[in-house]
């Protein structure tokens, strides 16, 4: 067994199966259209790049059985899957119910859910993300749908034998915290529901639930299209009693300005993982991403593009959160990546034809080949 479980993000919108994308990529494929249909936006920049196993159908299950293995051979052990609810039921669960749960190897990989519990708005249509601030659904929900929520996260995922449990307990992971507590109706109705939702899963046999916290810090832009404003999200501790348990990031672009080298970023990202376990609130797990680089998913020019992330840096990246982990022996070591496959947004492990394997074979020097040493 390895030391460290890796875990990637899986943005899971590759794929043509779930009938409401259409709305957002008409062609058929999911976000793979924007994919393949990103150019260049100035000299140098490095798109157009391609997938090297192609625009693959990842609700798929032979072709998940392929990523797996993949996954698995270079580190990466576990898979966070970015879950939606919106306009009152499930969206974008293809890839995960019909491709990664129906492949017949996801034995060895553990997975958990993350809410991805943001608004949805123009940002997924190239045809209108420049005018993203139009609202199409709402990811905030009353208790009511919360309840219906959890019952399906209970019922569906928590009891498979591979999802992933820290201390016995299945970890969940909320995205927007502002979104989780406006659509509650406050801090004290949020910490209710929470416990609700804590003790619908002891029912379920289960020695506790484990709350996780996408962390964000004090950034004023928003460069992933999604997130609100950085003022009133709430400290670590008013988080800790709200029942959360740990934290990490979803990306640097949360807490870091990403018009810059990526060895000043991580300079950044120490100090943020340093100044958020320092809190003493909330254990921290280190979070890591790829870079970032939106601009396939607009027509004109995105800034906000990191500079110089390839897989050499990607790799100190990594050395620097296993540090990290190594610390804190008392809790698990846990490190998050952004992401296996978050193509528009220029921050994935898959392969590619600039760095080919690369990041993954910077994950596994990291974590598979320093073990075997």
């Amino acid at each position: 067994m390895q030391k460290y479980d890796i875990a990637a993000y899986v943005w899971p919108a590759y794929t043509g199966d779930e009938p409401r994308a259409r709305m957002f990529w008409p062609e058929g494929f999911g976000e793979w259209q924007s994919v393949k249909s990103a150019a260049a936006k100035y000299s140098g920049h490095s798109w157009p790049r391609r997938p090297l196993w192609g625009y693959v159908n990842e609700a798929d299950p032979r072709v998940m059985e392929m990523e797996i293995d993949a996954a698995v051979e270079h580190g990466v052990n576990v898979f966070i899957y970015d879950w939606y609810w919106y306009d009152r039921r499930p969206f974008l669960e293809n890839c995960l119910n019909d491709g990664f749960l129906k492949a017949r190897n996801s034995e060895k990989m553990k997975f958990y859910i993350m809410w991805a519990n943001h608004d949805a708005n123009n940002l997924w249509d190239m045809r209108l993300s420049q005018s993203a601030e139009n609202v199409i659904w709402g990811g905030a929900v009353g208790l009511p749908e919360f309840k219906a929520v959890c019952a399906r996260l209970i019922g569906m995922y928590f009891k498979r034998p591979n999802y992933y449990c820290i201390g016995g307990a299945p970890v969940f992971m909320v995205y927007d915290i502002q979104n989780l507590i406006s659509g509650l109706g406050g801090m004290a109705q949020a910490r209710s529901a929470l416990e609700w939702f804590r003790g619908e899963t002891a029912k379920a046999g289960f020695p506790d639930l484990h709350l996780q916290l996408a962390a964000r810090g004090a950034v004023s832009s928003n460069l992933s299209g999604v997130d609100g404003g950085a003022g009133g999200i709430p400290s670590a501790g008013e988080c800790a009693r709200l029942g959360f348990q740990s934290a990490t990031h979803y990306q640097f672009c949360h807490f870091a300005d990403m018009d810059c080298d990526y060895l000043d970023i991580l300079k950044r990202a120490e100090q943020e993982w340093e100044a958020f376990s320092g809190a003493g609130s909330l254990p921290y797990f280190p979070h890591v991403s790829v870079g970032w680089d939106s601009n396939p998913r607009y027509r004109d020019f995105k800034p906000g593009v990191v500079r110089n992330n390839g897989p050499e840096n990607f790799g100190k990246a990594l050395a620097l959160a296993k540090k990290y982990a190594d610390s804190r022996p008392s809790q698990p070591a846990l490190i998050t990546v952004n992401s296996w496959n978050e193509w528009t947004e220029g921050s994935y492990l898959e392969p590619d034809d600039l760095h080919g394997y690369g990041y993954l074979q910077a994950i596994k020097d990291a974590v598979l080949l320093e073990g075997a040493k």
